[in-house]
């Protein structure tokens, strides 16, 4: 029960309100090899904020990767494509790294990582969508481009999903498919396999991702469901118990 309040003789509650619905730790299929690769890390990450590089500056960085390798899918160099690709990812993860240890977090930067994350999402499936479009001798051209057209519509809405959510006072981080996984599956992928013969390694991984990532956004929908009703509820249940004494207060 809340800290009690009286009015002309009449005692209320404040009732406390609860804390917004939090999503259980996501399940992290990388979760094995993030802890050592944060350590390996750290030393470039405390060189770089010892050094004064900015945090935009390293997500400007990561981007101009991720855009040269979505050219380099375009043009059927897979392998380079999955190199840069790993690299940008790489980036992605020390712009983060070096704003909060070097307590340059602000609400732009958050933005402007947000945002230029979801134009190299983009720009990979539109690479590799180029290739399968234009590339000699490839196995079920049309459907393949089709789901590189679902890839990047997935993967836009997985993260959109989160955002929409967290401006409701969500926290939604539940999902198999998040912007590392994708990264990493399709970057590893590319860089030991190639396209594979006749496109289809690559079209095998777009359809994992596809799929994963369409996994992920009902994930996210079905836990936003059940829980915004929830904080509904509180809220109204709040509303309600501290109206009488708002009425009273405002005489009437």
């Amino acid at each position: 029960m809340g800290k009690p309040l009286s009015f002309l003789g009449i005692t209320a509650y404040d009732a406390p309100i609860k804390p917004p619905p939090q999503a259980p730790a996501p399940v992290k299929p990388l979760a094995a090899v993030e802890g050592p690769f944060y350590r390996a890390v750290a030393p470039l990450v405390a060189w770089l904020i010892r050094r004064g590089v900015r945090p935009n500056t390293i997500t400007t960085i990561g981007t101009g990767f991720v855009l040269v390798s979505a050219v380099a899918y375009g043009f059927g160099a897979i392998r380079l494509g999955g190199a840069l690709l790993l690299i940008s990812g790489i980036a992605d993860t020390l712009d983060g790294q070096v704003a909060r240890g070097g307590a340059m977090v602000t609400k732009f930067g958050a933005f402007y990582d947000s945002t230029l994350d979801r134009v190299g999402d983009g720009a990979t499936f539109i690479g590799i969508g180029a290739f399968l479009l234009t590339a000699p001798d490839i196995a079920f051209r049309v459907p393949a481009v089709v789901l590189c057209m679902v890839a990047i519509l997935s993967s836009l809405l997985v993260s959109y999903a989160r955002a929409r959510a967290e401006g409701l006072g969500l926290d939604c981080k539940v999902g198999i498919a998040q912007r590392a996984e994708r990264i990493l599956g399709l970057g590893v992928a590319s860089l030991l396999v190639g396209a594979g013969p006749r496109g289809l390694v690559i079209e095998a991984v777009v359809a994992l991702l596809a799929l994963a990532s369409s996994i992920t956004v009902v994930q996210r929908f079905v836990w936003v469901h059940r829980h915004a009703g929830d904080a509904d509820a509180g809220t109204r249940r709040t509303a309600r118990e501290r109206r009488p004494l708002d009425s009273l207060a405002k005489g009437h």
